[in-house]
């Protein structure tokens, strides 16, 4: 009896904020590696993350959205996005299929039009839309690019994407496995509970503070003779003013935050955790190029 042969490959999603690349991931992966918020720009860093079954091994690369940028960390975030388009097997253009086609998407197919590499329109959130939407939408964007496949889906309910695994299976050459089967994302635990950190934050302030946020972990430490882990992170932001509504009256809002982090940072890791938060103001941080460095947000070498 012959063995099924491996396929293997790395996939870079890239798309306009807020089309669902993370959530996507998410739901693929069946537990939660990459942040999601409902506010455009959550994902700020490229993110593998692993996707293993029996006869595959697919690698996605989760890519920030692809915006008009109003400072360096935006500039910064656009290149992380179009870098990742270089050296892969395939690339998923995400779209959100409930709003209408925009100059910005046009702007990233314009770019994928100098890759040989196959591209597959994912036009995601067809559970808002009935089905002659989505056939007009399906539409609407083909005529901009000639797709080597094109799959609608629903990232949130999960609706076509085992259909679309299958696609993209079709599309990866016969290779290794580059991780081991029980490896989910390439980033180390400190960068995944600072990320868990910042969607609590976007989640609690709604509109007052998100994109000025960073999350950095200053000390994440197992206990002496305990299954508990010590993690003390500060959250930076750019004003005073957002300081104070982060901490909130008597510091419930920080608490809040804290309390829903560290909920889900305890089923990341599977232990008791004690976490500890800071806030401190650091002026301009997304256009200060060291600070950006410092924090990680690193233009690629060209």
């Amino acid at each position: 009896m012959n063995q099924e042969k491996l396929k293997s490959g790395f996939i870079t999603i890239i798309g306009r904020p807020n089309a669902g690349k993370s959530t996507f991931i998410n739901q693929v992966l069946k537990q939660k590696v990459v942040i999601t918020s409902d506010k455009p720009q959550t994902t700020r860093n490229q993110i593998q993350a692993i996707y293993n079954a029996d006869d595959c091994q697919m690698i996605f690369i989760d890519t920030p959205g692809v915006h008009k940028p109003k400072h360096e960390l935006g500039k910064v975030l656009n290149k992380t996005a179009f870098n990742a388009l270089k050296e892969v097997d395939c690339i998923l253009f995400m779209a959100d299929a409930s709003e209408t086609f925009s100059t910005g998407n046009r702007y990233i197919l314009d770019q994928l039009k100098e890759i040989d590499t196959p591209v597959i329109l994912v036009l995601n959130k067809i559970d808002l839309l009935k089905k002659h939407q989505v056939i007009e939408a399906i539409e609407t964007f083909s005529k901009e690019f000639d797709f080597a496949d094109v799959v609608p889906i629903s990232a949130l309910t999960g609706e076509n994407v085992e259909t679309l695994i299958t696609v993209i299976k079709d599309k990866l050459p016969e290779g290794p496995r580059y991780y081991p089967l029980d490896m989910v994302t390439d980033h180390p635990e400190r960068f995944i509970i600072g990320e868990l950190i910042r969607e609590k934050v976007l989640m609690k302030t709604r509109e007052e503070v998100p994109h000025s946020v960073a999350v950095v972990i200053d000390q994440y430490k197992k206990r002496d003779n305990s299954d508990i882990i010590d993690v003390y992170a500060t959250i930076i932001v750019e004003r005073p003013t957002q300081k104070a509504i982060l901490i909130g009256k008597g510091g419930q809002m920080l608490k809040d935050i804290g309390t829903l982090a560290r909920m889900d940072i305890e089923n990341l890791l599977g232990s008791r955790i004690y976490l500890e938060l800071w806030v401190k103001v650091m002026e301009n941080w997304r256009n200060r190029n060291n600070v950006l460095n410092q924090l990680g947000y690193r233009e690629e070498p060209k």
